[in-house]
């Protein structure tokens, strides 16, 4: 069945046209085999016919004459395949109790007026003179005739015939016709099946055009609600489904811009009292956090409007970004100086902040290092926790899946930190892996490009 598909057209509209070709070949040679079948049938009914014709015609002409004349006419209808005698005896006692015999029998009742006609008709095979494979056995259909005769002279005679001769072969198609005739027909249905098969495939090709469209995240796309009824009904699902996306995607802009807009007048409050802080480090750090928020909230709102972020790239010194995230949550650190990188330094620290944050919450502690090769940065942080499952290091990236199986749910959290890290750094042109250390713990690693993004 594999291979069969294999030479099957890939297209729906191939196929189509494959199938009602197939279907006119197939229906063109079962007409063939039909036809020549009748034209057998036709031509052993014209032999029969002829025989009761003559038939017929010799037992009148017989019964009028004396007994020396009937043999001479009986000489003179015998022919080369046709034996006619008159005899003392009869050939067939009684009729072949076969189907065409007795067919044949009632014909020639009929045709003479009387009923004691007795009739045989044996098929056989017969050697023929020539000596190849296709003509070495042909048909033979022998026809055995007894008809009682009026006695002549007190004596009863009997006319008896035998018709024996080779069936005359069916005549033969003319095969240059045959395949004229399904050349035309061939090419009178691709011509139709063509025009079929795109009038049914063009709503197809137009619902697959607008599900890639779709999947490149046009929302405004929408596919004609036309053609057979099935195809209606897909287009009409279709384009519900639009609409409810599209109603999905508006109400979520509008609750990122409602959350930016609405964070801003708690953080600019919340800044003007960080200010008002005695201390000058606590309140550089306030403040420093606050200005990190606002970004934030700025960035969910351009977002919403534009689809992007508004944070620009620009040269950082990622050491001093680790550093300082490390300083904030109280965990060992080992970051040279020195190691610049191109990319958002609030979004850049908040996916590395998610990293250190998730390895204090599920592991307990951090311990954090920054190394560089000649193409790469790698930020990987470890913790000595339970680790995860190796079949679930992947899946823990997916929004709102926790490696909860080994780890305690007393830890909280909605299962987003990993996800948004990774978002985040792979918008950087990198990349985060997570595995666990052989001497217990998960390490997580955060390999970032130190060339410029594209």
């Amino acid at each position: 069945m594999e291979r069969l598909r294999r030479f099957l057209p890939d297209a729906l509209a191939g196929r189509i046209i494959l199938l009602l070709v197939s279907a006119i070949v197939f229906a063109n040679l079962i007409g063939l085999v039909i036809l020549t079948l009748e034209q057998q049938r036709f031509d052993r009914n014209a032999s029969i016919e002829r025989e009761i014709e003559r038939t017929a015609a010799l037992v009148p002409a017989m019964e009028t004459v004396d007994a020396p004349t009937r043999r001479l006419i009986a000489d003179d209808a015998s022919t080369r395949f046709a034996r006619v005698r008159v005899q003392n005896k009869p050939m067939l006692q009684e009729s072949a109790p076969d189907r065409r015999s007795s067919a044949f029998a009632q014909q020639l009742s009929d045709a003479l007026g009387r009923d004691d006609v007795r009739v045989s008709i044996i098929d056989r095979q017969q050697p023929d003179a020539n000596d190849n494979f296709r003509s070495r056995f042909r048909a033979e259909e022998v026809i055995a005739i007894t008809i009682p005769l009026t006695q002549r002279d007190g004596r009863p005679e009997w006319l008896n015939v035998v018709t024996r001769g080779v069936k005359p072969p069916p005549e033969r198609i003319d095969g240059q016709l045959f395949l004229t005739v399904l050349i035309l027909s061939l090419l009178l249905v691709l011509g139709v099946s063509m025009l079929i098969a795109r009038h049914l495939t063009k709503p197809l090709a137009e619902l697959s055009n607008a599900a890639k469209a779709v999947g490149r995240g046009d929302r405004s796309i929408r596919v004609p609600e036309e053609g057979p009824r099935e195809m209606r009904d897909a287009a009409r699902a279709f384009n519900v489904m639009q609409d409810e996306i599209a109603r999905f995607d508006a109400e979520r802009v509008r609750m990122l811009a409602a959350v930016g807009h609405d964070l801003r007048t708690p953080m600019t409050s919340l800044r003007i009292r960080a200010e008002m802080v005695d201390e000058d480090e606590q309140r550089d750090a306030m403040v420093r956090i606050l200005d990190e928020m606002t970004v934030m909230a700025d960035g969910l709102v351009s977002y919403a409007q534009k689809g992007e972020d508004t944070e620009p790239f620009g040269r950082i010194d990622l050491g001093s970004l680790v550093r300082q995230l490390c300083e904030d949550r109280g965990v060992k650190c080992t970051a040279p100086e020195g190691i610049e990188v191109k990319a958002r330094r609030v979004g850049l620290g908040r996916a590395v902040g998610n990293l250190i944050d998730n390895a204090i919450r599920y592991g307990g502690s951090a311990s954090v290092s920054l190394t560089r090769d000649d193409t790469s940065a790698f930020v990987a942080i470890d913790d000595e926790g339970p680790g995860i499952p190796t079949e679930s290091l992947e899946s823990v990236f997916q929004p709102f899946v926790r490696g909860d199986n080994s780890r305690s749910l007393s830890t909280g959290g909605t299962g987003l930190g990993l996800s948004i890290a990774r978002t985040i750094i792979v918008a950087h042109r990198g990349q985060v892996t997570l595995e666990n250390r052989e001497q217990g713990g998960l390490r997580a690693t955060a390999t970032i490009p130190l060339g410029p993004p594209k």
